[in-house]
């Protein structure tokens, strides 16, 4: 890419954010259940923030980063995902890169140290392609690893342009709408919560099927997390939409 279009390219990303900031800026937000998440921000406690990627727009901009507050996002190396970045940078987000799919154990890594370090986190864990409304572990596992609350955050927008043919079907507020925030948390997830490793073997027992049923525990362990974790968001969703009395589309 030549000079020219770079400087075209970042042109128009810094008009996308602004664009966005500026619709954001005009809606009219009811925040739900917050008290807790604003007392650990105003401690300086980070957190993990978790949304449906289709809401994330109103997720994103709610939780962008006052100084000297620091906020990282996880976004994926795909194309949409370039774009996305370039507006969450203008929006003073530090980025993660990387996904379930790229990237999935360095960007994993990259959260922990993050939130290790001081830094809340922003993610979509049913992104970035889906199946829809369907969590991944990457926040479970960047909050307990990092030994930091989750916060569930159920999004709705009263008026909204609606993408129904993209898979997460993706919501756009339009300006001057009624939304709502339905916040659940701070949740602590305990660290062996997933299960631990090991210390010993079991009389009669190689390491190599101590291992293995570890990994069996542990996975078993996790999904039994997600699975629970996956339900107080689409509760929090559906509250959501309930406060603006809409049905979600």
């Amino acid at each position: 890419m030549s000079g020219t279009n770079r400087w075209s390219e970042r042109m128009a990303f810094r008009l996308l954010a602004a664009i966005a900031r500026c619709v954001c800026s005009t809606l009219r937000v009811q925040r739900v259940n917050a008290e807790a998440v604003d007392a650990l921000r105003s401690a300086k406690q980070n957190v993990v923030y978790a949304f449906w990627h289709g809401s994330m727009t109103l997720g994103w901009f709610a939780h962008a980063p006052h100084r000297p507050e620091t906020m990282s996002a996880l976004v994926s190396q795909s194309k949409d995902g370039a774009i996305l970045a370039a507006v969450l940078e203008h929006w003073g987000f530090t980025l993660i890169r990387g996904s379930s799919h790229t990237g999935g154990k360095e960007a994993l890594h990259s959260m922990v140290e993050a939130a290790a370090s001081g830094s809340s986190l922003c993610v979509t864990p049913d992104g970035p392609t889906g199946p829809r409304h369907i969590m991944k572990p990457g926040a479970l596992l960047a909050a307990q690893r990092a030994g930091v609350p989750l916060v569930i955050v159920g999004i709705a927008a009263a008026r909204k342009k609606v993408f129904t043919r993209s898979w997460d079907r993706f919501e756009i507020p339009l300006p001057f709408s009624r939304v709502c925030l339905w916040y659940d948390g701070p949740i602590v997830i305990p660290a062996d919560a997933a299960g631990g490793e090991t210390k010993g073997e079991t009389k009669g027992e190689t390491k190599s099927e101590t291992k293995s049923e570890t990994r069996g525990e542990n996975r078993e362990a996790v999904a039994a997390l997600l699975a629970s974790l996956q339900g107080r968001l689409d509760a929090a969703h559906k509250k959501a939409h309930d406060a603006l009395g809409i049905k979600e589309i």
